[in-house]
């Protein structure tokens, strides 16, 4: 299993942001495979952390017609700086969750 970890520091974040992200996120579920998808915002700081099958699935996702149209649009005007890292999950456990 992979993650990829997004974190940014918002801009303007206006009523367009908010179905732009609804839209992505079911398109990451239904058509690439998201496994798990949370998201948590303080103050103008911004984590994503998204869970992914495999890293193909991931680089189908960036590439994407419709999410390439989201980055852009993070970069004009949603966010003034984002970092985002694919990282490789060796081990998982859990406590009653």
């Amino acid at each position: 299993m992979y993650a990829v970890i997004f974190r940014a520091k918002a801009g303007q974040q206006d009523s367009q942001y908010g179905t732009m992200v609804a839209k992505m996120r079911e398109l990451a579920f239904e058509k690439y495979g998201c496994i798990d998808f949370v998201a948590v915002t303080e103050g103008d700081q911004e984590i994503a952390i998204s869970y992914w099958p495999t890293e193909e699935a991931i680089r189908e996702w960036k590439s994407d017609s419709e999410h390439t149209i989201a980055q852009q649009l993070g970069r004009d005007k949603w966010y003034e700086s984002y970092l985002v890292q694919v990282v490789e999950v060796k081990r998982a456990y859990k406590f009653n969750c």
